[in-house]
């Protein structure tokens, strides 16, 4: 019974997805498909939460199968990430104009980035102040016990780290391991050898033009290749939005987040409230924020339901690139360095309400200005590395609290809600990696201004 029970919810999922290739065939825009894919996959979910419940192995079985769809989607943008990434950093340096443009455009990115993960920090703590949050409020079961053990262990492995080495892991010594994406930092490392290798093409240009050309030919070349392939990929995006938020939905623990409702709260406060300080930084900037919000949306659906910024990169590329008129260099590297640098939600905001909310079990004010300072300052330099996939929030929780001297247990305690709030905080990282491109372009006045404000110029391509 339950082999035909799972084949029924299987085959609920092919018609869904036969709704979509249909969607498809008729033209029916990239937008669209991409929020009937996240609607039909909160249906799908739902049904199978309420008639099967969470933790019944009919559910685990199916979302296993739903995987293919959901996993095997973020799989591919991954596989295409690193070439990406590679081959388009070069392409935009041998293009570049003046080599020092380089430098000022890195700068602009990574200063906006760590900046706003700071105002990030800021938010996280208004947040959990105004909702009065406190440890003590939460109990923990064995779940969260045995969590908590984990987290106390992996503590162990990287508050020995001062900012020093943080930053050297950055630089590679093997760019072969970085391109499998062994590492945390592989994506900035790859980031840094494609600069090398386009600082070495602009000047073997000075002095043997034609040796460069030939180069800068078959880069040309692996670059129209990769980006045919990038299109391909996230045509699929749609699909891979659904079972992604089937399984999301399907697994979800009812009962815990009712228990921990006030941090989910405060969180997604804090997180929409950051949203819209951003969109008050682009209107600063002279540039329509309901237009950028109407370019990105398919971009952060996917954020949010996949939970990884480093998968999000190509998406995040295309869009700034063709829809939000960001000068291509400019764009990849927002993107790139955005994954893992200055991240909003999971580097800003959830550090630092986890610390206030830790603070005075240690007799520790959390709102005294000395305790604020060290805090957001912390959270500033440790936004540097975080990883781009799901769990990179733990990741910079026991790095902020270690650094702040406060126990790491309470990241255990939230492990049931963990997943949902890790959506929203991937959507907020994705959407600061963009409106950091997209200033940084304005800056540099590389913008294209009437694409930006174009309203017909929505993910063209990918809408073929």
């Amino acid at each position: 019974m339950n082999t035909f029970l799972i084949i029924v919810n299987i085959a609920i999922m092919l018609l869904f997805l036969g709704l979509l290739i249909r969607m498809q065939r008729k033209h029916v825009s990239f937008s669209k498909r991409v929020f009937t894919g996240l609607g039909l996959g909160i249906l799908l979910g739902a049904f199978l939460q309420l008639v099967y419940s969470a933790d019944s192995d009919i559910v685990a079985t199916t979302t296993d199968w739903y995987k293919i769809v959901g996993s095997g989607y973020v799989r591919l943008l991954m596989l295409i990430v690193i070439p990406l990434v590679m081959v388009s950093i070069i392409q935009s340096i041998i293009n570049l104009e003046k080599s020092s443009e380089l430098g000022k455009m890195s700068a602009w990115i990574i200063g906006i980035l760590v900046v706003t993960a700071m105002i990030a920090a800021g938010v996280g703590v208004a947040s959990s102040s105004v909702f009065n949050l406190n440890a003590d409020q939460i109990e923990m079961g064995q779940a969260e016990q045995d969590r908590a053990t984990s987290l106390e262990e992996t503590l162990g492995t990287v508050e020995g780290m001062s900012t020093p080495q943080k930053i050297i892991e950055f630089i590679p010594s093997n760019i072969f391991l970085d391109m499998t994406g062994e590492r945390a930092t592989s994506v900035i490392a790859v980031v840094i050898f494609s600069i090398l290798v386009g600082i070495a093409v602009l000047g073997v240009r000075r002095k043997q033009p034609e040796q460069a050309e030939k180069f800068v030919d078959i880069v040309n070349t692996f670059y129209t290749v990769i980006m045919r392939m990038v299109t391909i990929i996230l045509r699929l995006a749609p699909f891979g939005v659904l079972a992604l938020m089937a399984n999301t939905v399907a697994l979800t623990n009812i009962a815990g987040i009712i228990e921990l409702g006030k941090f989910v709260g405060a969180s997604y406060v804090a997180l929409i409230t950051m949203f819209i300080i951003h969109m008050i930084i682009l209107a600063l900037f002279k540039l329509n924020p309901f237009t950028f919000i109407k370019k990105v949306l398919p971009v952060l659906s996917f954020a949010f339901t996949s939970r990884s910024s480093a998968g999000t990169i190509p998406f995040n590329i295309q869009v700034q690139r063709d829809s939000l008129g960001v000068h291509s260099g400019t764009a990849n590297m927002a993107a790139s360095f955005g994954a893992t640098i200055g991240q909003n939600g999971c580097a800003g905001i959830y550090p630092a309400m986890l610390a206030v909310m830790i603070a005075p079990s240690q007799g520790i004010d959390p709102l005294s200005p000395g305790f604020l300072a060290q805090l957001i300052l912390i959270i500033g330099i440790s936004s540097f590395g975080v990883a781009g996939v799901g769990g990179g929030a733990t990741f910079a929780a026991l790095i902020v609290l270690s650094s702040m001297n406060l126990p790491v247990a309470l990241a255990g305690l939230l492990i049931t809600v963990e997943p949902l709030i890790d959506m929203g905080r991937t959507a907020l990282n994705v959407n600061g990696s963009m409106v950091s491109g997209t200033l940084t372009s304005k800056i540099m006045k590389k913008l294209n201004v009437k694409k930006y404000n174009d309203k017909a110029a929505v993910n063209k391509d990918i809408a073929l």
